[in-house]
């Protein structure tokens, strides 16, 4: 046997159409396995909150082994996973192909999955995850939505806590009522005909966040792409499924999947490029999909053909080079590595673009920010959310750099969050996406 594999981790397709997946004694046993594994080991320790409450189990049970932790208490740590991947992806010695065959994270989603299935998850939390239809109902309104989920309103945050368990200090991504697909009919950018990179054509998929909650990350990466030659065409059907999958509802990504892949496949076919702009979509796209529908021959072709935004970028200027025009970034970025961008084994992509701009000043900041999406908003979870990413404020506060930037979205805002709670002084006035950053590099300002 193996002491540890040294050999590319690879990953299995989810079984959860077999109803062996969702059996209780079934799924029991395969906690045991994996968790007896996970505590001679130890090695995840720091990565978030499911480990250290996992061997705290363990080492105050009578045995101080798993057999002495009941069943019953194993739900904390599910609960406390994000489903980031960096322990399958950067620390795990016994992932596939190991004989071992341990992938921690798709078993907490397989507990969800037959958590779900059997009526044991909050009704408010499914509302949450309801991305495209929150989004289409709270556009309209979003004055009035964005007065409400601020944080100084003192009125209603604690109401919110209490009917949606949003915690009253995490930060809520404010709505739009005019989305990214909206404005790019009524705004198309020039395509720059002089361009190295002309004659590339891609479909930006917008993204449930990009396009209800911040449309400016959908503009600047479309203006910096049309700057670089490249034709887009901007398509939403629907939401990945990211947020679905976090409540282990793998049915409603399926359907989510078959939906967004069948609109795709033709742009595809015409020899469009596919560019997701926030880094958990692209890794849904490119990874999770054809694990969920792995004999799905257009969910295949999706996934071959998608990038994330700045491994796109990255990708013209190594194959063409960019458009000339960018300008410093005075005073530096600090750039945060989303751990859904790690986890597509495709390398540091956004500081690589960041770094083309001229007199680079990067710093690169490769941890997990705590934030794990809708879970590092909930009330059992945000004091959690913010304990797991303080060392990154306060490697963002050491730094003291203009720009805070992350790929997800949410996480830069987290960071954010967090260094306020270090130094106000040292902490910037908001957050930035890369291709944000991109664009105001080459003068464009969504």
């Amino acid at each position: 046997m193996a002491e540890g594999s040294l050999d590319a981790p690879i990953r299995h397709p989810l079984d959860w159409n077999n109803p062996d997946f969702y059996d209780a004694e079934k799924l029991d046993e395969e906690v045991r396995r994996v968790f007896d594994i996970c505590h001679g080991c130890r090695r995840c320790f720091n990565l978030c909150d499911s480990f250290p409450r996992l061997f705290d189990l363990v080492d105050e049970s009578p045995t101080m082994e798993l057999d002495g932790v009941k069943s019953e208490d194993f739900k904390p740590v599910v609960d406390a996973c994000t489903l980031c991947d960096l322990c399958f992806m950067t620390k795990c010695p016994y992932v596939p192909p190991h004989e071992f065959n341990l992938d921690f994270p798709h078993l907490m989603l397989r507990y969800r999955a037959a958590e779900r299935k059997a009526g044991h998850t909050k009704f408010t939390h499914e509302q949450l995850v309801q991305t495209d239809r929150n989004g289409k109902l709270f556009g309209p309104v979003a004055p009035v939505v964005n007065w409400a989920t601020d944080l100084d309103n003192k009125l209603t945050r604690p109401i919110m806590e209490a009917v949606a368990d949003v915690d009253r200090n995490a930060y809520v991504p404010k709505f739009q009522g005019d989305t990214f697909v909206r404005r790019a009919k009524k705004h198309p950018p020039a395509v720059n005909a002089a361009a190295p990179g002309h004659g590339r054509k891609a479909v930006i998929y917008a993204t449930c966040f990009a396009n209800y909650n911040n449309p400016d990350i959908g503009v600047a990466t479309q203006a910096v792409l049309a700057r670089n030659g490249v034709e887009t065409e901007v398509v939403y059907p629907k939401c990945c499924g990211m947020p679905l999958l976090e409540q282990g509802d793998i049915e409603g990504v399926a359907a989510n999947a078959r939906k967004v892949t069948a609109e795709l496949l033709p742009w595809v076919e015409k020899g469009y490029d596919i560019v997701a702009l926030v880094p958990s979509c692209a890794l849904m796209l490119k990874f999770e999909w054809p694990l969920i529908l792995p004999g799905d021959e257009t969910v295949k072709k999706i996934s071959e053909a998608t990038f994330d935004s700045a491994e796109y970028v990255v990708d013209i200027a190594r194959k063409q080079g960019l458009a000339d025009g960018l300008q410093p970034l005075e005073g530096g970025v600090t750039v945060h590595l989303a751990c859904h961008a790690r986890a597509q084994n495709m390398g540091p992509k956004a500081a690589e673009m960041l770094r083309l701009i001229p007199e680079p000043d990067v710093a690169v900041i490769e941890r997990c920010s705590g934030h794990g999406g809708s879970w590092g908003m909930m009330k059992d979870n945000f004091e959690v959310a913010m304990k797991v990413g303080k060392p990154v404020a306060q490697n963002a506060v050491k730094q003291a750099k203009a720009y805070v930037s992350s790929e997800c979205p949410l996480a830069a805002d987290h960071i954010v969050q967090g260094m306020e709670r270090l130094d106000k002084d040292k902490t910037p006035a908001r957050s930035w996406h890369p291709m944000e950053l991109m664009a105001l590099a080459y003068g464009i300002r969504p």
